[in-house]
């Protein structure tokens, strides 16, 4: 249902932009950049080279190859990392000026948050300068949320009965149900608790002067965040640096908030996947049929076969064949399924007049008398001889009968869905990477503008912070299984390999218990994954690990890039988790809910969230106590002891970020936008 309102525009005096949150970043010169990626895969290439040219230790296998593994995954990433970084020049922070007479729906998106919180977002909303409507997309339908809308004269949609007992979809079903409620050519969309500024839309609206952009996306920072960051919410690296560098690509993603995006692109990629699903379906279809055709006439060998029967099966095989050629060429769907049916009935009535003159012998042999004469080759069979027919023991014509139904019951219009086209990719629980990269995929082209416009509220607690990392991880990687940017038709080949580079991050669960465990198994039982510890080893991956640091430090410089780098290793249990859960999903239909990251505090968490970290944790200290007495007792191992000293003091650091995320206790009052100095004037 909607509650449409007329939106008065206020008049307000003019605002601050708000407070930029790291004044010391700036991108480093592009020459710098580019030498040290180079530098930087260069000596990663050096090393794994050395590495697979008579290192590895085959006597051990069982660590030596999974070490092997894992040191190429992380050649690759940093390979991944330097191209998305390869024309990085920092952030387009001065925009063209928006034409006048735009017409923007701005949507609020919510389920079940608390409705004061959701009256702010609104209220800032509304003062946007830019002309627009304001519409609050409540999935919660929730009354009171209705009320406070009718108060703040904003716009209400939920959804109506026609979605009861139908696939919800969760947001980007919401926003489905507002695109086919509202006509503004532009819709800019904020989740419940994201405050835009009153300029946002003058400072984004100007880019669409290109008619190939698709959406603009800004930056996301959350004004209740410690300065501490205890659970890496700012993500400044991604809002910065990597955003900033996959957008000189054309490959900035839409982030699901504080974008604007083309509803002319939504709706255009909504109706090119919407065909393009249904091909799939129909050629599909069409090998399932020529499988069923090929399996019938195998099983009509010998002496007994009717050969007109085998005759019209194998011209229906031909005639599949010829479709999938057709689809293959461009034909319309239309057209294909038609010409295909019409020769279907065909063979159909070819195989009934085998069939009725068969049964014509049969009767006339059994009774001893001359068969009855009856025309059979210009008579069409109904549905009930058809039936009949079809089930008689030995007849192709089930197998007819079938091929014919199964493009009949192609499900064009998507009979399940509320909407037969998606203007919004359904296919992940994160709508927003999937619905970039559809567009991507389609010509459309996006902008990142480095300018933070909007500020939010990040999770409070531990368990909300890894609620949401999870729900991303589980998305991106739904993602990569289901329309992999390697192999889905349309990307350009940077924009390939810029969603798979966000893709392969998630992978790094699988590889970082190997790079654990490798120091606890040397220290411990003797198990050597190299030949040999020797300096050779040491010359070839120090100089590696160094420029790896020094190229970081140069692209994040004035931007704090630790903690993010933390939870990348500390979060593995994480990560393997999504890895699984998502692969059920989509392989084995397995169920996998919508998950809101929660808006309020939730309280502390038990250590038995992080008890894979802290397990780890405990056997790398054991391992690194023993190899420190056998080094005060002394060995001939010094070297090799000492370097896996040292991997385990760098892995116990970036680990024990779980023990500060489990002791934050954030204040008993949140800090609010007006305390934090950053509401602007006319966003109240």
């Amino acid at each position: 249902m909607s509650v449409p309102i007329q939106v008065p525009q206020p008049t307000v005096s003019p605002a601050q932009t708000y407070i930029q949150p790291y004044p010391n970043a700036r991108p480093a010169p592009l020459w710098l950049v580019r030498t040290l990626i180079v530098l930087n895969l260069a000596l990663g290439t050096n090393y794994l080279v050395w590495r697979y040219s008579g290192t590895i230790n085959w006597p051990q296998w069982w660590v030596a190859i999974p070490l092997i593994i894992a040191e190429t995954y992380s050649l690759i990433d940093a390979f991944l990392f330097g191209t998305s970084m390869w024309k990085w020049r920092g952030p387009r922070t001065t925009p063209p000026a928006p034409a006048p007479d735009l017409t923007v729906d701005v949507f609020i998106t919510s389920y079940n948050e608390p409705v004061d919180l959701v009256r702010t977002t609104a209220r800032a909303a509304r003062a946007i300068r830019y002309p627009h409507r304001t519409y609050i997309l409540d999935d919660g339908n929730c009354a009171e949320m209705a009320a406070m809308a009718r108060q703040e004269g904003v716009g209400y949609l939920t959804r109506s009965a026609e979605w009861r007992n139908r696939p919800r979809h969760a947001k980007a079903g919401n926003l489905i149900n507002a695109l086919s409620l509202t006509e503004g050519q532009f819709i800019a969309i904020l989740d419940a608790d994201q405050i835009p500024a009153p300029e946002f839309l003058d400072r984004t609206l100007g880019y669409f002067s290109d008619p190939k952009v698709a959406f603009v996306q800004t930056p996301q920072f959350f004004y209740n965040v410690p300065p501490d960051d205890p659970f890496g919410a700012q993500a400044p690296l991604f809002y910065g640096p990597i955003q900033e560098g996959k957008g000189a690509w054309n490959a900035a993603f839409f982030c699901g908030s504080n974008a604007v995006l083309r509803r002319e692109a939504l709706m255009f990629t909504g109706i090119a996947f919407y065909v393009r699903d249904t091909e799939a379906k129909v050629r599909a279809t069409l090998k399932a049929a020529r499988r069923m055709l090929r399996r019938t006439t195998r099983s009509m060998r010998g002496p007994a076969q009717d050969p007109h029967a085998v005759a019209a099966l194998r011209d229906l095989d031909q005639a599949v064949t010829q479709a999938l050629q057709a689809l293959a060429q461009g034909k319309s769907i239309q057209a294909v399924t038609w010409d295909f049916q019409r020769k279907a009935e065909v063979a159909s009535r070819l195989v009934v007049d085998a069939d009725l003159e068969n049964i014509r012998a049969d009767l006339a042999e059994i009774a001893g008398r001359q068969p009855p004469v009856f025309e059979v080759a210009r008579v069409a069979p109904d549905e009930a001889s058809l039936h009949t027919l079809a089930g008689r023991t030995g007849s192709p014509l089930g197998a007819v009968a079938e091929v014919r139904s199964l493009l009949v019951n192609v499900d064009v219009d998507r009979a399940e869905d509320v909407h037969a086209v998606l203007p919004l990719a359904t296919i992940s629980v994160t709508e927003d990477l999937a619905t970039a990269m559809r567009m991507h995929s389609m010509g459309w082209s996006s902008v990142y503008h480095g300018e933070n416009l909007v500020i939010g509220l990040a999770p409070e607690d531990f368990g909300s912070a890894m609620i949401q990392r999870l729900r991303w991880a589980q998305g991106t990687l739904q993602v990569m299984f289901r329309e992999n940017p390697l192999t889905l038709p349309g990307l350009s080949v940077p924009q390939r390999l810029m969603y798979f580079g966000t893709m392969w991050t998630y992978l790094f669960g699988l590889v970082a218990p190997i790079y654990l465990l490798a120091p606890i198994f040397y220290l411990f039982f003797g198990w050597r994954p190299v030949t040999a510890y020797s300096m050779d080893f040491v010359l070839h991956l120090v100089p590696f690990l160094l420029v790896n640091e020094i190229m970081f430090a140069v692209i994040g410089r004035g931007r704090p890039t630790w903690r993010g780098r933390q939870y990348s290793l500390a979060l593995f249990p994480l990560w393997l988790t999504a890895l699984w859960t998502s692969a059920a999903q989509v392989y084995f239909g397995r169920n996998l809910p919508f998950a809101v990251t929660p808006k309020t505090r939730q309280g502390r968490v038990s250590w038995m969230a992080v008890r894979w970290q802290i397990a780890s944790i405990v056997m790398l200290t054991f391992a690194g106590l023993y190899g420190i007495v056998r080094l005060v007792l002394g060995t001939p191992d010094t070297l090799a002891i000492s370097i896996n000293l040292f991997w385990i003091s760098y892995d116990i650091l970036l680990l024990s970020v779980v023990f500060r995320a489990l002791r934050h206790v954030p204040p008993e009052t949140s800090p609010t936008p007006e305390s934090m100095h950053v509401l602007p004037v006319g966003g109240r």
